[in-house]
């Protein structure tokens, strides 16, 4: 299967391990990932309430840029899978403000047919076009023994469907278990994080990064599963600012979910980026997996 891929500038640099196991997941999973040449920001969130007509032109002409051929576009970050979808949307709701934004492409020579591509997150693809089946026959080291709590954060499963429920998703949660992972119930799984809100009151930014850690804490989970360079980035970097601001204790690795689903399919961790978070996830599986091997 074959897919126009949009990584975004987040796993060109901080979230690289993420763009690495994504990667290599769809190599296993002969997922065909055609990177869309001369790629742009997709404007991330402030863009677009500084100025929606112009964000959308921006994002569009990553839409433009994808092979006529192409049906499906994959885009792993958070903000970049919204902003690609909303402005596709938009663009089919709103006729006169899609006119506009052709009328710019059409100055660097593009145009682009709203409702032409689908939109996809990488989550999506491996839990409906792969499916349970091709997963499970790919898993040579179960993740069996391990509590993990999904975390899919606000910007995945809001505004716009992409089938789950919107308040409770639950396709990371049933991908895990396919992988032999003890799913645990995390109740926060769909709460906003702060995004950038710790560049403007830290006070708010680290109480929403608290509660996730102290949810995952509370349910006992081993580490959380990030599918947001944006979640994962606030949650592990912050951890320690947390910590100090509340006298916590937080010690929660925070991993891409392409990076256990890499594991369990006996990927070399280093492929995966695995020792690049900050919060090391190396002790949680060393004494999580190798017990449950040798059980």
């Amino acid at each position: 299967m074959q897919y126009a891929y949009y990584p975004g500038c987040s796993l060109e640099c901080n979230a690289a391990a993420y763009d690495h196991s994504v990667r290599a997941v769809a190599e296993m999973l002969h997922v065909e990932l055609v990177e869309i040449d001369d790629w742009n920001c997709c404007g991330a969130t402030e863009y677009f309430s500084q100025d929606e007509l112009t964000a959308c032109a921006v994002v569009a002409r990553n839409l433009a840029l994808v092979d006529g051929k192409t049906e499906q576009l994959v885009a792993p970050c958070a903000a970049c899978y919204l902003n690609l979808k909303k402005t596709d949307q938009l663009m089919i709701d709103h006729p006169a403000m899609g006119a506009k934004v052709n009328e710019a492409l059409a100055a660097g020579g593009l145009h682009y047919k709203p409702g032409r591509l689908q939109v996809r997150h990488m989550l999506d693809v491996i839990c409906d076009d792969i499916g349970e089946e091709a997963v499970r026959d790919k898993v040579v080291r179960p993740l069996s023994g391990l509590r993990v709590a999904p975390y899919y954060g606000c910007q995945v499963v809001r505004p716009i469907s992409n089938d789950d429920n919107p308040e409770y998703p639950m396709k990371m949660d049933r991908l895990f278990q396919w992988l032999g992972a003890e799913v645990v119930d995390y109740p926060v799984k769909a709460h906003c994080c702060g995004g950038h809100m710790t560049q403007i009151s830290e006070s708010q930014a680290f109480e929403l990064i608290r509660r996730l850690l102290q949810s995952a804490q509370d349910y006992d989970a081993d580490l959380i599963l990030c599918m947001c360079p944006m979640c994962q980035l606030n949650l592990d970097a912050f951890q320690s600012r947390v910590n100090g601001y509340f006298n916590t204790s937080f010690n929660i690795p925070i991993v891409y979910f392409t990076q256990m689903l890499g594991l369990a399919f006996g990927i070399d961790a280093k492929k995966l980026g695995i020792g690049k978070e900050l919060v090391s996830v190396k002790p949680v599986l060393d004494a999580k997996l190798q017990a449950a091997a040798t059980a």
